[in-house]
């Protein structure tokens, strides 16, 4: 059979999600400040530091502006294993590999550390970045439902695999609740296997110091843990990286294909990264301040009758149902001068379409007081309001 227009099924699948409220478009974002950012992944405000643009500037003059190969080949330079040490010493654990962005990391620890005599187990609100993993790891995967630990233990007892792993995020990247991190380190002790934790959304804003959700769990330097993370949230730069015991990390040099097949991550980055470290080492206050500014939104939004949830970090979700309501409520936002997120099918379930605020810890009253009149609105619209 010849098809006379290969691109008629693309066209018409873009106008159902039209229909449904499902399209996506690329907002260039203007340099002015003319709105309050509570969208982006920045939760300590260091994106404008001068301390980073200027550690960035450093880099690029000292090592050009891409690191010219893979890590294996040329790719790694000094400042590249010092983050690697930075990284596995701030957060407690024994050693430290970066990667050119947090989604290759997840992909190169869990598909590592997988294959085919290995049981992967998963959280079903994992992020994109994991859920690929699994599909690209070679092992029987089992989904089980969100924070359900009861199901971890029966999939990790009833496996034929001779090995398994748990993966989870730390803070769930729309909801912002906290994985029960010290319980699933009890389950997979107990059954032999390994705990990979994404601390993407952790890193900077969980934890003494922004240490992450691992640490304030008490599981720094525990040799079944491993922890993934991204340096494009809290630290303000590009990348991504995996720490654990050594062994991870030499399993990784030697099989992780997202290592092994990537350019390095550009100089830049790496110094920006550095840098942010040295910023929040300096100023350990930084995550307290990112943590009440969410805690002070999702009263906002509460207190306008809106559903939301207690943040565990700096994500704060408003719950509009569909995906209408959640366009609408950006569209209010914006009125006001406040950017938030909105996230639709497929990256929620049906009917759990959502404004996603995130917390920084630069926000001052006056964001907030914007922000509140906001929501206020967004209630009287959705018919939601407390004080209709």
């Amino acid at each position: 059979m010849t098809v006379a227009d290969p691109l008629s099924r693309l066209r018409d699948a873009a106008a159902r999600r039209d229909a449904a409220g499902l399209r996506r478009t690329l907002r260039p974002r203007p340099r002015a400040r003319d709105m309050i950012d509570l969208a982006s992944n920045d939760y300590l405000g260091l994106c404008d530091d001068p301390r980073l643009a200027a550690g960035a500037a450093a880099a690029a003059r000292a090592w050009g502006t891409c690191s010219t190969g893979s890590r294996l080949v040329t790719g790694t330079t000094e400042l590249h294993t010092d983050l690697d040490r930075r990284l596995a010493a701030f957060t407690g654990a024994a050693a430290g590999l970066v990667f050119s962005s947090g989604f290759l990391a997840n992909l190169g620890a869990v598909t590592a550390l997988s294959g085919p005599d290995v049981l992967v187990v998963s959280d079903r609100t994992n992020h994109a970045s994991i859920v690929d993993a699994c599909r690209l790891s070679r092992s029987r995967v089992a989904i089980v439902p969100h924070r359900d630990t009861a199901a971890v233990a029966e999939a990790l007892a009833e496996r034929d695999e001779e090995h398994a792993i748990v993966v989870t995020d730390a803070v769930f990247s729309v909801d912002g609740d906290l994985a029960p991190l010290a319980e699933l380190h009890a389950l997979v002790r107990a059954h032999g296997a390994l705990l990979v934790v994404d601390e993407a959304h952790a890193l900077g804003v969980v934890g003494p110091g922004g240490r992450g959700a691992a640490h304030a769990a008490g599981l720094a330097g525990e040799p079944d843990v491993v922890l993934t993370l991204t340096l494009s949230k809290s630290l303000a730069s590009q990348g991504g990286a995996v720490l654990g015991a050594p062994e991870v990390i030499d399993a990784l040099v030697d099989t992780a294909r997202s290592f092994i097949f990537d350019t390095g991550l550009n100089p830049p980055a790496v110094g920006a990264a550095l840098a942010a470290l040295d910023v929040l080492e300096s100023d350990p206050d930084l995550p307290a301040r990112a943590r009440e500014v969410a805690r002070r939104m999702t009263s906002l939004a509460a207190g306008s009758g809106l559903e939301t949830a207690d943040p565990a970090a700096a994500v704060v979700p408003v719950y509009l149902g569909e995906p209408h309501a959640a366009l609408r409520g950006t569209e209010i936002c914006a009125d006001h001068g406040v950017r938030v997120g909105c996230f639709r099918p497929p990256s929620v379930p049906k009917g759990r379409a959502c404004l996603r605020l995130t917390a920084r810890a630069t926000v001052d009253e006056s964001d907030l007081t914007n922000l509140g009149t906001a929501l206020a609105e967004i209630a009287r619209a959705t018919g939601r309001s407390l004080h209709a």
